[in-house]
């Protein structure tokens, strides 16, 4: 059997969405000290809708694929949707991560969730903070503004 799905090889070999975004309405990065995966998540919002999305990751063959997966699920989305995007559904959707890979689709939800919230903050929109779990208590060590 093999280690990744295709859909994983896919997105790692051909990733979705890389890239910045020089005039991103948020911004989120995040990375995992352990394993020297690092995520950046530009977002453009358009009345509440996420109407592009790009990332630049250095990580491993996972860490890209779980970036360029995410990406592909939230954009068009509106943000209270794109909210509800779990490191489950990342992982689901690239057809399964190895066990000791699935941090990566974790890192994928953190960066997301760190620009919307930057995108709320740099428009003084108000958010439920429970949401936005302070990455410096993640109890996982997966979080964290680098």
């Amino acid at each position: 059997m093999a280690l990744y799905s295709e859909k994983v090889m896919d997105h790692f070999t051909n990733p979705r969405n890389v890239g910045r975004i020089e005039d991103a309405d948020g911004i989120g990065e995040v990375g995992n000290a352990r394993c020297g995966d690092i995520m950046k998540i530009y977002i453009k919002v358009n009345d509440g809708v996420i109407t592009d999305v790009k990332f630049n990751t250095f990580g491993c063959g996972s860490a890209i694929a779980s970036s360029s997966m995410a990406t592909e699920m939230i954009k068009g989305k509106p943000i209270s949707e794109a909210l509800q995007l779990t490191n489950k559904a990342v992982a689901e959707a690239l057809d399964g991560l190895p066990a000791h890979k699935l941090h990566c689709s974790v890192l994928a939800e953190e960066a997301i969730r760190a620009a919307i919230k930057d995108y709320y903050d740099k428009n003084g929109i108000a958010y439920d903070k429970s949401q936005f779990p302070d990455p410096e208590e993640d109890p996982h060590g997966h979080g964290g503004e680098l």
